[in-house]
């Protein structure tokens, strides 16, 4: 049966692994520098607001919004979103998530290729998310490679679009590094070690993504490879 075939934890049990690694890194690094003060003693919504400043990002605005590690850019509203735990924390992670997010808005306001790159691949993935499982399970049911293998060509939008992630946030968590380090709001080696260790643990999630979407794939592959022998 499809939905019960141990292939699957064959392919999949090593980005399950990598994943709860990643899981494991960010809560760690988190609630590590999360308990750490930054001597500039600046909130993370502050320290959003002088970077706005510094960066030349006028009209961005900054907001709160609900729960744990829900940090985000509104591209659409020019918003940044930040957290309970950042927006009025001084600690060292909320000053390395709150300029990753300002990192992300700089992206928008330049044009950044592969931010627009990933925009542009929202809808396909949204529709492909559903129409990929349909045309894959009707191909593997009736034994329609053809079918089959358009679902897998569908599906694949899930793995581009995590690969196009991938460069959007290095280059956020790079931007907000730099940024940090130019306007002198983290002092010392310590508070830059914790504003890196947050920021690469944030970054392996974005790679398990990427992995676990590939070995998705190519476990859909295999199976409709499987079907193609049989009827040869």
């Amino acid at each position: 049966m499809f939905f019960f075939d141990p292939r699957y934890m064959l392919f999949m049990a090593p980005a399950f692994l990598l994943m709860m690694i990643a899981q494991i890194y960010v809560s760690s690094a988190y609630n590590r520098w999360s308990r750490v003060a930054a001597r500039s003693r600046l909130s993370g919504a502050q320290a959003a607001q002088r970077l706005i400043s510094a960066g030349g990002l006028y009209g961005l605005r900054i907001e709160g919004v609900r729960g744990q590690m829900t940090d985000h850019y509104d591209p659409r509203d020019k918003v940044l979103r930040l957290s309970e735990g950042v927006y009025g924390s001084s600690s060292v992670a909320a000053l390395a998530i709150a300029a990753h997010e300002l990192g992300h808005a700089m992206q928008d306001a330049e044009g950044y290729t592969p931010l627009k790159l990933r925009s542009a691949l929202v809808p396909a993935v949204n529709i492909g998310s559903y129409l990929g499982w349909i045309l894959l399970m009707v191909g593997l049911f009736l034994g329609a490679t053809s079918i089959a293998w358009l679902g897998v060509a569908v599906f694949s939008g899930g793995a581009l679009f995590a690969l196009a992630t991938l460069p959007v946030e290095l280059d956020a968590s790079a931007r907000a590094r730099r940024l940090l380090n130019e306007t002198g709001l983290i002092i010392g080696q310590e508070e830059e070690n914790g504003v890196k260790s947050v920021l690469n643990a944030a970054a392996l999630t974005y790679v398990a993504a990427l992995f676990t979407a590939v070995l998705q794939l190519l476990y859909y592959v295999s199976l409709v490879a499987g079907i193609s022998r049989d009827r040869d």
